[in-house]
């Protein structure tokens, strides 16, 4: 096909009519194929594509929603953080909601607020929203127990809900026990004895997921519990922990609760004198493009994001516009441990950990031993 020129390409915006009759169907069709109905052939689907790109026709949204009752837009309640788990989850919910044709509002609270989420969800219903996501990562609690949220669309929640009731309540991205659970057995089947854990803050409902999820793994392997170390997601903190554990004697292995803590604890271990894996070794959580690129690269339980936001996002869309159907059911999330190089079975621990490090360090700064019986000599 070529552009269309002449008077009704240059006066006026282009119709659906338009566009059917370039591609060559009816007018229902093109409307068939905007709103992804089915029993649409490819060929027919992709001539109304085609048609409507090279005419420069968008839909009219407003239009459809006064005659469909419903404003083609989804609301996001989300904390306003530039931390790489809920930004990249939101990245992930906007790629997948500009793909279904949906508008999105996007409405961020604020750590410390009790009230946010209920303000967040009051200012989305007022716009219209057709369905809201919840992707608010922290407990805010008050002394009153829960906030009750009382919704009239549909609702998605990314990790733990809020007390809320809605015609429909979807779930996604409620995994991180599973994870958790995975990246703890990874290193008891290297053969360390148990596993020391770096958790993120409690207020955060991942946090909990993963420690508990670590904590259950111990027992259920009847391995010993050592005291959590406890941190605020950033590598600063992780750094604080390493000083810590490396005071304490150092454990063979530790579970961080994120990428950035587990880079800051093997600063620390490694100025500590402690070799990143052959003394200690370290998984993380997220796998943070940086991961692989720090020495020695991290392995790492990697977030599937993007999967989460594109389920939850199909089954929110179905239950908008499908209000009287059962909803489409839920897969577990994906779990996918990234193994690099800062994991390897436990060291022997027979010399003492202060003798490890100064051995550590004087090797460092020896020279080279001369070849002997009859060895290769360092000469050309």
């Amino acid at each position: 096909m070529t552009r269309a020129t002449g008077r009704g390409a240059s006066s006026a915006a282009p119709r659906s009519v338009d566009v059917a009759r370039l591609a060559g169907v009816s007018q229902k069709t093109v409307s068939r194929v905007f709103n992804d109905e089915p029993y649409v052939s490819a060929d027919v689907r992709r001539r109304v594509v085609e048609a409507a790109e090279q005419l420069g026709y968008r839909r009219n949204n407003a239009a459809r929603a006064l005659a469909s009752g419903r404003s083609r837009s989804i609301g996001v309640v989300t904390l306003g953080t530039a931390l790489y788990g809920p930004a990249s989850l939101l990245m992930g919910v906007e790629r997948v909601v500009r793909d279904t044709g949906y508008a999105l509002r996007v409405v961020n609270t604020v750590e410390g607020d009790p009230a946010g989420v209920a303000g967040a969800v009051d200012s989305l219903l007022d716009q219209g929203v057709d369905g809201i996501v919840i992707s608010e990562p922290i407990d805010e609690t008050g002394p009153e127990g829960d906030v009750a949220l009382r919704v009239d669309v549909p609702v998605l929640v990314l990790g733990a809900p809020p007390g809320l009731t809605a015609p429909t309540v979807l779930t996604a991205g409620d995994g991180a026990d599973v994870m958790a659970r995975t990246a703890t057995e990874h290193l008891l089947n290297l053969g360390h004895a148990t596993v020391h854990h770096l958790a993120g803050p409690q207020r955060w409902y991942a946090a909990r997921d993963r420690l508990e999820g670590w904590q259950a793994t111990l027992t259920a392997h009847g391995r010993e519990l050592p005291p959590v170390v406890e941190g605020d997601w950033s590598a600063a903190s992780g750094y604080r922990a390493g000083l810590e554990l490396a005071a304490d004697g150092a454990p063979t292995a530790v579970f961080a609760a994120n990428d950035d803590m587990a880079i800051g604890l093997i600063h620390a271990l490694t100025e500590a004198g402690l070799r990143v894996p052959q003394d200690v070794s370290v998984v993380g959580f997220d796998d943070i493009p940086v991961a692989a690129h720090i020495t020695p690269p991290l392995t790492t339980v990697r977030q599937p994001f993007d999967t989460v936001a594109q389920e939850g996002l199909k089954r929110l869309v179905h239950a908008i516009e499908n209000p009287d159907a059962d909803p489409l059911p839920a897969s577990d999330p994906p779990v996918d441990l990234v193994v690099r190089a800062s994991t390897a079975p436990p060291a022997d621990r027979t010399t003492p950990a202060r003798a490890r490090r100064t051995a550590s360090r004087t090797d460092k700064g020896a020279p080279a031993p001369r070849p002997t019986n009859g060895g290769p000599s360092s000469r050309p």
